[in-house]
């Protein structure tokens, strides 16, 4: 978009788009798996083990497998040749990713060559109840997690809109457990609560009961990124799934903090592919949006959404009431048992309803738009034109990527 300099607020870019690495993607990894953070190298962790699962991120994340996956597995071969491996791909409460989507993250020796499976978080055979988490809840995890004498799992380090960062122990919870336990843990007084925020992990309930699912599991070592806007990795740790979760979660947050700048109009988007590739996902991004707009103002949120809405709960909650009110006393109402999938998202996404008009630009039928309370705009400068007729106000904040940046 081209907009008149006087008109821009503020452009809320984190720090880490402009990072430069002095090594390469692969080199970068390599030496994060060489020097773990409290945690003995995974070669000397593989050593003897028979059975080993590795847990991968699904089609949702940009996680480049492509580079990591290799690394991992040559580690874990290097003092143990005849491992027993299954790589586990983490859909959580996602659908399964499928073998195109397969084929496009990992590189063709390992599609060949590797057993791969496909986490089903409704399919009972497959899952396994391991304990109680802090909530209250059951902890019902993979069996292939269970199972296993060593428990390894990759991922990528960003804000989350209300587990305060991604990565670390989310790849056990909720990426690999049951539907049951995650909707548990995704209640509405979790979500509600005021640490529940992104960059934010102390006396947040959401990240205190998947930081037990992941210990309870066992997890032994992971391996996590941080990628710039193009996707690239420009930062690793590795080892033990607290501290260098910890150690990551440090390095993104002292490049995504950026400070609040507030405006009657405010420009989003979730980062392109494969963030984007829905309505349900973009709400992470309108947080961010919703952080700087002014109350009654406007949100102009981008995001192809080639898949659609996303989620059939998550579309026939706003599709079927039009009082954002009633939504939300419903949802505040709901014990944390009787939790009901996509529960979460449409909270947060009635919370920022609350806040801002929205004007969404996407590949979506105009009528699915309509139905989730927005406004459909076929592209960004004709969005801008609909916002400014709303409100009196030109000024404008632009967010170049929401599921980026932490607003301070």
């Amino acid at each position: 978009m081209e907009l008149p300099e006087e008109r821009v607020n503020g452009v809320l870019t984190p720090g880490l788009h402009n990072f430069k690495p002095e090594k390469s993607q692969l080199d970068i990894v390599k030496e994060a798996v060489e020097n773990p953070i409290g945690s003995p190298r995974l070669c000397e962790l593989a050593a003897g083990k028979k059975k080993i699962t590795v847990i991968a991120s699904d089609h949702t994340r940009p996680v480049p497998s492509k580079i990591i996956m290799p690394v991992l597995l040559a580690e874990i071969r290097k003092n143990n040749p005849g491992a027993d491996i299954t790589i586990l791909i983490a859909t959580g409460c996602h659908r399964g990713t499928t073998r195109e989507e397969l084929n496009a993250k990992f590189p063709r020796e390992i599609i060949e060559n590797e057993k791969i499976a496909v986490h089903d978080c409704d399919d009972a055979g497959m899952l396994a109840d391991i304990g109680e988490l802090p909530s209250g809840g059951r902890l019902v995890i993979n069996r292939l997690a269970c199972e296993a004498d060593l428990l390894v799992a990759e991922g990528f380090i960003e804000p989350h809109f209300f587990a305060g960062f991604s990565g670390g122990r989310k790849s056990v919870f909720p990426g690999i457990a049951g539907r049951g336990a995650v909707i548990g843990n995704h209640c509405s007084a979790f979500i509600a609560d005021c640490h529940a925020r992104t960059g934010i992990t102390e006396k947040n309930p959401v990240h205190t009961d998947m930081l037990h699912a992941a210990k309870t599991a066992k997890l032994a070592f992971i391996c996590n990124v941080v990628l710039n806007g193009e996707k690239e990795i420009i930062h690793a740790v590795a080892g033990d799934g607290v501290h260098a979760h910890e150690t990551g979660c440090g390095f993104v947050s002292s490049l995504c903090k950026v400070p609040k700048v507030t405006s009657d109009i405010v420009i989003a988007t979730n980062g392109g592919y494969p963030l984007d590739q829905n309505i349900y996902q973009a709400v992470k991004g309108m947080t961010a949006a919703e952080a700087c707009v002014n109350n009654g103002g406007v949100i102009i949120m981008l995001a192809q959404s080639e898949d659609g809405h996303g989620g059939e709960a998550f579309y026939r909650t706003f599709k079927e009431e039009r009082d954002l009110d009633v939504i939300l006393g419903r949802i505040l109402a709901a014990p944390a048992q009787e939790t009901v999938p996509d529960q979460w998202q449409s909270q947060i996404f009635a919370r920022v309803l609350k806040k801002a008009r929205v004007i969404y630009v996407s590949d979506v039928p105009g009528g699915i738009v309509r139905g989730l309370h927005m406004i459909p705009a076929p592209d960004a400068m004709q969005a801008l034109k609909i916002a400014e007729s709303m409100t009196d106000s030109k000024k404008i904040t632009v967010i170049p990527d929401g599921v980026s940046v932490i607003v301070t």
